[in-house]
């Protein structure tokens, strides 16, 4: 089946978007207006659960199969990122001493200085995040930060799978269960579970959703409908509660809120206009990333926390708008050097397994 190069390009956007959401929320905490960061959630992770949907079906197995792969690899990188880690540690203790590295360390700001930086290695933090608990990684803290989509993304898939599977007459049901818990968990907030609930709640949701638009068309008289209502939805809450509302957008995130809700439909609508609409027949530097978004994903991480040092340096030196576009030049050309990177390490580590695997089978 030929490759829908429309999927790939809507991932390597989103992908860009990623880096731009994590070059202003976290190095660009020191010098970046709260509204240009807001601003950048238009753009935001949404977009991949329903790209997932859109691209699913109902075959577990391969489903499974899939994610099973993708959870090796995930663990492949971990391993390389605890090392990478670890070994830096070693080597600015005994080179550069204790207050060097705690000096080195708080370029993240306080709240990123370990308690305790040592040559001794913490197994337990390699088998907490092989197991989805995502303890920071000291050198590399965005890494960790943004990982909360990967499980997530596990859970809902399982959930997703299971039902297009089992249950593809009641898909309607599950979204209007899916969207109504969501519905409840915002307007009473009380009730609003802590843990996964939440997030798995909406997005699957949204995952299903897709999944009911895979091959179709949004009918053209549709879209300024929608366009329509969501500008009047901003209008009345901008009128009624002004920007400050919007300055809370991030604290809407985590779990999502029905202001995040909200604002991230502009660019699910987006996605789903032009789906089947928008042909892209030609290999580019975008599509490229979509193919091997997960790459850039872990490479984002990693990029986003070394341009720290670079903003330390320079945000007394120049306007913020413009450190901001060299920032996230930079992040990118990172993030693309990483990504190269990692698929050989990655490469490297299925390689191993597969020597492991053949020195330990039965010869039976």
């Amino acid at each position: 089946m030929k490759r829908d190069l429309y999927i790939d390009f809507a991932k390597g956007f989103a992908t860009l978007a990623i880096i731009f959401i994590h070059t202003v929320f976290w190095s660009g905490q020191f010098y970046v207006p709260t509204e240009w960061r807001v601003f950048s959630l238009l753009i935001d992770v949404p977009l991949f659960y329903a790209l997932s949907g859109l691209t699913s079906g109902g075959n577990v197995e391969k489903t499974l199969y899939r994610l099973l792969k993708l959870q090796i690899t995930f663990m492949i990188f971990v391993t390389f990122l605890f090392f990478l880690d670890y070994f830096f540690k070693v080597f600015g203790l005994n080179i550069f001493g204790l207050e060097w590295m705690k000096d080195f360390y708080s370029t993240f700001g306080t709240k990123y200085v370990p308690q305790n930086i040592s040559d001794v290695p913490q197994w337990q933090n390699l088998g907490n995040w092989y197991l989805h608990q995502y303890t920071n990684a000291d050198t590399f803290p965005v890494v960790m930060g943004s990982f909360w989509y990967l499980k997530v993304y596990f859970i809902l898939t399982v959930f997703g799978v299971l039902i297009l599977r089992f249950f593809p007459k009641h898909i309607n049901w599950f979204i209007a269960l899916c969207f109504g818990l969501t519905l409840i968990f915002n307007l009473l907030p009380q009730y609003y579970p802590s843990g996964q609930v939440g997030y798995v709640a909406f997005y699957l949701g949204l995952f299903l959703l897709a999944n009911r638009f895979k091959g179709k068309k949004i009918p053209t008289k549709w879209i300024p409908i929608l366009y329509g209502v969501l500008i009047l939805i901003f209008i009345f809450l901008f009128w009624n509660s002004g920007k400050e509302l919007f300055m809370k957008m991030n604290k809407a995130k985590f779990p999502p809120k029905l202001l995040y809700i909200f604002w991230s439909c502009f660019s699910l609508v987006t996605l789903f206009t032009l789906y089947n609409q928008l042909k892209i027949s030609k290999e580019s530097f975008i599509t490229y990333i979509g193919k091997n978004a997960i790459f850039f994903y872990f490479a984002q991480g990693m990029s986003s926390s070394l341009v720290y040092f670079l903003v330390v340096g320079l945000k007394d030196k120049m306007q913020w708008w413009l450190l901001m576009i060299l920032i996230y030049l930079i992040n990118i050309l990172l993030a693309v050097i990483i990504a190269e990177g990692l698929k050989k390490v990655d490469a490297f580590g299925w390689k191993l397994l597969e020597f492991l695997r053949k020195k330990t089978a039965s010869t039976n």
